[in-house]
């Protein structure tokens, strides 16, 4: 142990152990934006959430509703370690969407805050 200035450390008696500094390497994550709209059934958010789980998109956050019999959701997904190209992401969603009967949106966020600038 070493003594220490740090004002933290007088309080113990300027003792402290000392480590060595960690470099942080910050990495730009990129996400997307998934909607869902259609006639509920059961598993829709399990379907959706398995498509993005074959191509490593991660499920980051989750909104859904059911007002009466329709079903509404909301995904966010990280999509930075992505196996394929996003394009291939977006197209397996809609093409699961044209087999439930539900239309499914699929963004990448950049566009997304885009569209939303005033």
């Amino acid at each position: 142990m070493k003594r220490c200035k740090q004002m933290a450390c007088k309080a113990e008696g300027g003792l402290c152990a000392v480590l060595p500094k960690i470099q942080i390497v910050e990495v730009e994550t990129m996400r997307a934006v998934i909607t869902v709209i259609g006639k509920d059934n059961v598993g829709i958010l399990h379907q959706v959430s398995g498509v993005c789980a074959n191509y490593q998109a991660n499920v980051l956050e989750v909104t859904q509703s059911v007002l009466q019999d329709m079903f509404a959701m909301i995904m966010m997904v990280d999509i930075t370690a992505m196996t394929t190209d996003f394009t291939r992401l977006s197209d397996a969603l809609t093409e699961l969407g044209n087999q439930l009967g539900l239309s499914i949106h699929t963004m990448h966020e950049d566009i997304f805050n885009a569209m939303h600038r005033i």
